[in-house]
């Protein structure tokens, strides 16, 4: 497998007020993914992206902050964004790409990340599937006092960052409804399920932590489910699933998410 690649701690970032001008940004990420050259590195994507007005009528500052959120969620790990771009630029269903981007959003978010696993999954848990702005926003004024925040937030910011904060997940599919808000289960099929638990095995983790990871807790995923999805997986060859007790075993075709990506792009066609 090679050597284990550190994986990125959400928990250890300050929450901040980025997600008012981020949202799930679905189009523009996948654009982004549909000019994006594997061939290059990924400054040269980004000035080529640029100087070719991929995004019309926005402003400057606006396609700055379009790349800055693209740069924060897919670059950190640079095979991310080859991979995502892989899979866009074969036309690989939405439902496969959707959560990925969900996923990738979260691990690079603190306050995002932290909504769901803090507040949304344990709503989703004791069957609570209502979701409102001043249920979000009194969170975040909790979050404020303890000096979880980058800075002081006003009023009217709280409430743009909650506002944001549930419209980013209505459009990654954890919440649904135009203006009353109710959690959903996350769409996660196996080929997604398979990305993420390798993104998992390439960061250290192996066998039956894999299976208990919390981060599973951002689809609303429990082991038990967890597991049944490690199994259906296998069935479509998607990975290696064995266990017997508590012993798991888990294996992948490839040893990276490029790599995983370009086979996934062949069974799909």
């Amino acid at each position: 497998m090679g050597r284990a690649l550190a994986r990125r701690q959400p928990e250890q970032k300050p929450y901040s007020s980025r997600i008012i001008k981020a949202g799930a940004l679905l189009a523009d990420t996948t654009l982004l993914l549909s000019h994006w050259d594997a061939t290059v590195s990924s400054a040269d994507n980004l000035d080529r992206i640029r100087n070719q007005n991929l995004f019309g009528k926005a402003s400057r500052s606006r396609v700055e902050d379009i790349l800055a959120i693209f740069r924060q969620r897919y670059l950190s790990d640079p095979g991310v964004a080859v991979a995502l771009s892989a899979l866009v630029q074969a036309h690989v269903h939405m439902e496969i790409v959707r959560p990925l981007l969900y996923f990738h959003s979260c691990q690079s978010d603190r306050l995002l990340h932290d909504t769901v696993i803090r507040v949304l999954e344990p709503k989703w848990a004791a069957g609570e599937l209502e979701v409102d702005v001043p249920e979000i926003e009194s969170v975040l004024v909790r979050w404020a006092d303890e000096g979880l925040t980058v800075g002081a937030w006003s009023p009217p910011t709280t409430r743009r960052i909650a506002h944001g904060l549930l419209a980013t997940l209505r459009d990654f599919g954890v919440l649904e409804g135009a203006v009353h808000k109710r959690l959903t289960h996350p769409y996660l099929p196996p080929e997604a399920f398979a990305y993420i638990a390798l993104y998992f095995r390439r960061s250290g983790t192996s066998g039956r932590a894999l299976v208990d990871d919390p981060e599973w807790r951002l689809f609303f995923l429990g082991p038990d489910a967890v597991e049944r999805l490690f199994v259906e997986s296998q069935q479509r060859g998607l990975l290696h699933y064995q266990a017997a007790g508590t012993v798991v075993r888990i294996d992948f075709p490839t040893h990276s998410l490029e790599e995983y990506a370009r086979a996934l792009t062949e069974r799909t066609h």
